[in-house]
């Protein structure tokens, strides 16, 4: 039997060394049973090394540092010596160890041979060391265990690329929120092997859905575990839980700081425009659309770019060229969205509040290209013809250093996101990560991970009515004003 199909931490063999020496045929036996309980009864808090989900970003740094520090004073309340706590982004100065398989080697050779266990948080996850201690003890540590929440697809996903179609119910993930774990035997061992092997794709989309297709390597490795005491909302026995993806940090960002680019073309001004003039649109203060074509009825703003049927380099980069011109009120705060994106335009001014509009901030969903071979990170969204590949929110600096850096499309269809993300890279400037913004519609993800999020954006009216998601998932009962 494999020793992560064992139930309640201990394998076959343990037991069976257990209850023999308990029968009093083998001495020998006996003792060292016991001795592998008392190693395993000897855990302490020392033992785990909580590894932080920061990001480079102020806002984030500052969170994650308060976080640090709430479980540091908790173990010295408790009399304990403490975990070491880790922020994902002081561990190296790259910035792709965001998708956690490049930081495996570098934490297996800073902390392997001490630690016992490495657990994941997010940047607003709250940990209860005493309960995380009694959910580690329930494991046997010299046995490779990949323990979290599980989240699952009810049907085959088009972010995850369809996989497990005929069952997709079948493979778990982890809820990042809800914090994950693995051994210290299990991560030194996937350290290893990123040193000899390249990933089947380059590309990082959902990454706790390609971390645990990397744990499992196609059944060679554990599935996850469900464990319930890693959870989102508090309840008895909770090693952690997951304080908001919606943080408050005072007043909303003005409407009027805000602009709003609505890329289209001339095949969607029937269909997809109305949407948006029926849903998001009457709560911008500026929002402008962008085509290939005039049309006064909408009104539609040309740039001179032609439409593409692929990658919409050209049209973007005109669309920021704008922005800094005086065509368009002087706003701290770019937003560019294509036709079919639905979007919460007061949770984002809600969410723009924490971050600084005089840093050179990039904010949507961030995949990455290559991160283990020195890559690069880039918002994204969808793909195809007349629609930007982003829903991306960018400040007013981070628009000036790219524009007057030289950085520029190689060619006008080329793919804007990955072009921008290969840019802001090369200035320095971190593509920042939220999980609010979603490519795809809400059907694509699971429930239990959407129904507690209140998402920013969504994307795609395919097979689904838009009004209908708009009302259900991003249009606020409350006075938006408050938001």
């Amino acid at each position: 039997m494999p020793h992560y199909a064992a139930k309640g931490g201990y394998n076959l063999i343990t037991v069976l060394l257990l209850w023999l020496g308990h029968a009093g045929t083998s001495d020998e036996a006996g003792h060292a049973a016991e001795q592998h309980q008392d190693q395993h009864r000897d855990l302490g808090l020392g033992d785990v090394v909580i590894v932080i989900q920061s990001q480079r970003n102020s806002f984030h740094v500052r969170v994650a540092e308060e976080r640090k520090q709430e479980i540091l004073h908790q173990s010295s309340e408790l009399g304990q010596e403490a975990p070491l706590v880790v922020l994902l982004h002081d561990i190296s100065p790259y910035d792709g160890v965001w998708s956690i398989i490049p930081a495996f080697p570098l934490l297996s050779a800073a902390y392997g041979r001490s630690a016992r266990w490495f657990v994941f948080t997010e940047e607003g996850t709250r940990v209860s060391l005493p309960a995380l201690k009694l959910l580690l003890l329930k494991y046997q540590p010299s046995e490779e265990w990949f323990l979290g929440k599980r989240l699952r697809d009810h049907d085959a996903s088009i972010i995850h690329h369809y996989a497990f179609s005929e069952e997709p119910s079948g493979f778990g993930f982890p809820d990042p929120a809800a914090g994950w774990a693995v051994s210290a035997p299990l991560l030194q061992r996937l350290a290893r092997r990123i040193k000899h092997e390249r990933l089947k794709s380059d590309f990082t989309i959902d990454l706790k859905h390609e971390i645990a297709l990397y744990i499992w390597e196609e059944g060679k490795g554990p599935q996850l575990t469900a464990v319930p005491e890693l959870c989102v909302e508090p309840k008895d026995n909770c090693a952690t839980t997951f304080t908001t993806y919606l943080p408050d940090c005072g007043e909303p960002v003005s409407k009027k700081d805000v602009v709003v680019a609505v890329k289209t073309c001339q095949k969607f001004h029937l269909d997809r425009v109305p949407v948006v003039k029926a849903t998001w649109a009457k709560d911008a203060e500026y929002l402008e659309y962008y085509s290939d074509v005039q049309d006064d009825s909408i009104p539609t703003i040309t740039l001179g770019v032609p439409n593409t049927d692929s990658g919409h380099c050209g049209k973007t980069f005109a669309i920021m060229k704008r922005f800094l011109n005086e065509a368009v009120p002087n706003a701290a705060w770019l937003v560019i969205v294509d036709d079919d994106t639905l979007i919460s335009l007061p949770r984002l001014r809600h969410l723009l509040s924490c971050y600084d509009p005089n840093e050179a901030v990039v904010l949507g969903e961030r995949y990455g290209y290559g991160l283990l071979q020195n890559g690069y990170s880039y918002i994204t969204g969808g793909g195809g013809k007349c629609r930007c590949v982003f829903r991306i929110v960018l400040s007013r600096v981070a628009v000036t250093r790219l524009m007057s850096s030289g950085c520029s499309c190689f060619r006008d269809d080329a793919p804007d996101d990955m072009v921008l993300g290969r840019c802001f890279t090369s200035l320095g400037i971190p593509v920042t990560h939220s999980p609010l913004f979603h490519q795809a519609r809400p059907d694509d993800y699971p429930e239990t991970l959407v129904s507690v999020q209140r998402a920013v954006s969504f994307h795609k009216h395919w097979n689904v009515d838009p009004i209908t998601v708009f009302k259900h998932w991003l249009e606020d009962t409350r006075q938006k004003d408050e938001l």
